[in-house]
């Protein structure tokens, strides 16, 4: 399975942007997708999973109601919708899958860079 995201930019504060993650290859083996981001100097941490089948999502506390996960099944793609956008959301943002039978994300996209003005 490979992955690849697309849509980062440069936005002002409270600014949006729509992230993109399209999945190719043995799609049918992953069970669902996650978007996480790495700041400079920063861990990587989660922001957002979302599973194929039902849609449900799962989202890290400081997404605080700004940041919405969607797929189209039929795309094998999913979406992160970020609105009222803030610096220090500026990352790379990074999609990544979950194979069927397993807990952890083991197929992982190349990374888009968000970067949010002040």
């Amino acid at each position: 399975v490979q992955l690849q995201a697309y849509g980062g930019g440069l936005v002002q504060a409270g600014g949006s942007l729509r992230l993109s993650c399209a999945a190719s290859g043995r799609t049918s083996s992953i069970y669902g997708m996650g978007w996480f981001r790495q700041a400079p100097g920063k861990e990587r941490e989660f922001v957002v999973g979302i599973t194929w089948n039902s849609g449900r999502t799962t989202y890290a506390d400081f997404v605080a109601g700004r940041f919405t996960a969607s797929r189209d099944n039929a795309k094998n793609t999913v979406y992160l919708q970020m609105n009222s956008l803030k610096p220090e959301d500026t990352a790379i943002y990074y999609c990544a899958g979950i194979r069927a039978g397993t807990s952890s994300y083991e197929v992982w996209g190349q990374g888009t860079q968000v970067t949010v003005s002040s």
